[in-house]
């Protein structure tokens, strides 16, 4: 029996949930995938899953083999990678995600820059709002904007965004300019949902304490690039993460308002999962795109 091609066939069937799913992916026969983990679990003398109508369910056995047989197939690959070269050329396949807007301003034009300069990388790049697992959806390298869980992942930070408020000109020429966070009630404003919860501007006071604002608002979009869209066609005031506004605002679209009453800036990192040394593609990558991002955000008005 061949164990890794079993580990990796098992790995498979338990991240796909079916053998036929598993099959289809790898391009492996049914019989086959199902003999090869039958073969494992006499070998292993324990039973690692069991059918549960269509689905595969993992066993507690099964559910700790499968996560050990994660790390030995990455450390036989990390291997392979390093005696062919890897090492030396970044070269292979790099995993990313990142938020959908913020990836294509700041994360995607680096990406392009670093397979500009490593003809032997290719990326695999998720823009997605939803914060994917680094471990269950094997991504390599993630960006992720906010407040980290102390989950055990490795984060370097590269910078912050601010949450902004801002209308157009012609808005504030017709209706004035609110001067304080108490003002916005007597405003219209536009409620981009991604930061906020409900109806909540968050702001601080001079003091630097939280305060919290609940304007009127007629207006409620699940993306920022919407909020800012109204904002620019007059619909009212809203509040936006900086980088959403930052072209507006550069084209004198949109003005910011109140920033002397910002909350504290959300940071943002890059993280992976891996312990140890890292595989060259991974490091070149981060020591590659951190310095661009920072740089980058800078340029926007966010922060280290």
């Amino acid at each position: 029996m061949d164990r890794l091609e079993a580990m990796a066939l098992l790995v498979s069937a338990a991240e796909e949930g079916s053998f036929s799913a598993a099959g289809r992916k790898l391009g492996v026969s049914l019989p086959t995938i199902s003999r090869k983990v039958a073969e494992l679990e006499e070998h292993l003398k324990t039973r690692l899953l069991v059918r549960s109508g269509r689905k595969l369910v993992m066993t507690d056995a099964g559910v700790a083999y499968v996560e050990a047989c994660r790390r030995i197939l990455r450390d036989v690959t990390e291997a392979e990678s390093r005696a062919s070269g890897e090492y030396n050329v970044p070269r292979g396949e790099l995993t990313v995600t990142a938020p959908v807007v913020f990836g294509r301003l700041h994360i995607l034009p680096v990406v392009c820059e670093f397979l500009a300069a490593f003809a032997e990388i290719k990326v695999r790049m998720t823009l997605t709002d939803r914060n994917l697992s680094l471990v269950e959806d094997q991504i390599d390298m993630a960006v992720r904007i906010g407040e980290l869980a102390d989950n055990g992942q490795i984060a370097t930070r590269v910078g912050s965004v601010r949450r902004v408020v801002c209308g157009s000109p012609t808005y504030f020429a017709t209706h004035g300019a609110p001067q304080t966070p108490e003002e916005l009630v007597r405003h219209v404003c536009i409620t981009f949902t991604g930061i906020h919860s409900g109806v909540s501007w968050l702001f601080a006071s001079s003091e630097g304490a939280r305060r919290v604002i609940s304007p009127l608002c007629r207006l409620y979009v699940n993306s920022g690039e919407a909020a800012v869209a109204a904002a620019i066609a007059g619909v009212g005031i809203t509040n936006v993460i900086s980088y959403q506004a930052a072209q507006a605002v550069r084209e004198g679209k949109l003005q910011i308002i109140l920033a002397e009453y910002e909350p504290v800036a959300i940071p943002v990192h890059m993280l992976h999962s891996k312990k140890g040394r890292l595989p060259f593609k991974m490091r070149h990558f981060l020591e590659f795109a951190a310095p661009r991002i920072r740089k980058s955000l800078l340029e926007v008005g966010g922060g280290e």
